[in-house]
């Protein structure tokens, strides 16, 4: 009886999420883990409750998704591996794969990237988790992207194709970046040396100029000053699809003159940011158009090719139309 009072007092999840992560298809092993007990108290917990166990060492799909999701690179997946890397956790002894966050909206987006079924689960302290379930997916995010079970001080900055680079960025500064609202300044921070010393090269690699600190073996970088901040998230939100909304709101807010811009590289992806400040500001596409420099055909173009774009551009609308 002691014992079993202990365990609960150790308990991380709740019964009915327990219960529920079972039914889902997943081992006492794995609920195990993420609920800080036991397996054994496990199994006993489920009796108790008269849940229909199954044989020991048996496992079986009740949900559904991609499996082959991260053998091919695209924008998403490049994006969902720094997603991973940043808040992401690979069990070390069984096929799970869990992505946690405190926005939900995130998830949802990465769920449906990978054609899973699985429900989103919510722990009582408000965190939201997000279960994959596959070896498959488990061993190729270990062996062809050199993630860890203990990723977080040991992991080394994957081998990601340039294309793809400022997807797999934002991913990561999604996951485990701070943009600060007054001050002009992001960071990023980790516990990998390895890891954080590679991404500052690349950062030094774009002009931004980085600047490394460490503290108790935890790393940050840290990003400062207007102009920095503004091409940086020009950079990582270019062609964007998947983003994590309150971040990109908090970037979306700055503008800067013409004249301050001297990265060309940048130059269209700020003008865009502009133009939905001038459309917002306004409401005619014509004013907008003239105010950033360019014609009507760029604009449709910029709609049909920019995700990012095109959602800013109509979230701007209906705020016109319900006004």
């Amino acid at each position: 009886m002691n014992s079993k009072r202990s365990n609960r007092s150790k308990l991380t999840l709740e019964v009915s999420e327990i219960i529920q992560s079972y039914k889902d298809g997943q081992s006492t092993t794995e609920i195990a883990e993420k609920a800080n007990v036991s397996s054994r108290y496990i199994r006993q917990l489920l009796n108790d409750n008269s849940v229909e166990m199954r044989p020991r060492g048996s496992w079986k799909r009740k949900y559904h998704l991609n499996e082959d999701y991260f053998k091919t690179w695209s924008d998403n997946m490049a994006y969902i591996l720094g997603f991973i890397l940043a808040d992401g956790n690979i069990n070390g002894n069984t096929q799970s794969v869990t992505i946690s966050q405190k926005h939900k909206e995130i998830l949802e987006d990465i769920k449906q990237e990978l054609q899973s079924d699985q429900p989103i689960m919510e722990t009582k302290r408000g965190l939201f988790l997000f279960h994959i379930n596959s070896s498959i997916i488990r061993h190729d995010l270990l062996n062809l992207h050199g993630l860890t079970p203990n990723k977080s001080l040991t992991v080394e900055f994957p081998k990601v194709p340039e294309k793809y680079l400022h997807h797999f960025e934002r991913g990561y500064f999604d996951g485990d970046g701070s943009v600060y609202k007054k001050g002009y300044m992001i960071n990023f921070v980790g516990g990998s040396y390895k890891f954080m010393l590679f991404f500052h090269s690349v950062l030094r690699s774009k002009g931004f100029d980085p600047i490394i600190t460490s503290k108790n073996k935890t790393y940050r970088i840290y990003l400062s000053g207007r102009l920095t901040i503004k091409l940086f998230s020009d950079w990582i939100y270019e062609d964007a699809r998947l983003f994590l909304q309150r971040k990109f709101d908090v970037f979306a807010k700055e503008n800067l003159p013409f004249d301050q811009i001297k990265n060309t590289s940048s130059k269209t992806a700020t003008r865009k940011r502009i133009f939905l400040k001038e459309y917002a500001i306004y409401k005619c596409v014509e004013t907008a158009c003239k105010h950033v420099g360019v014609n009507r055909d760029m604009f449709e173009k910029w709609l049909q090719s920019d995700c990012a774009f095109n959602k800013g551009f109509h979230k701007i609308d209906i705020k016109i139309i319900e006004q």
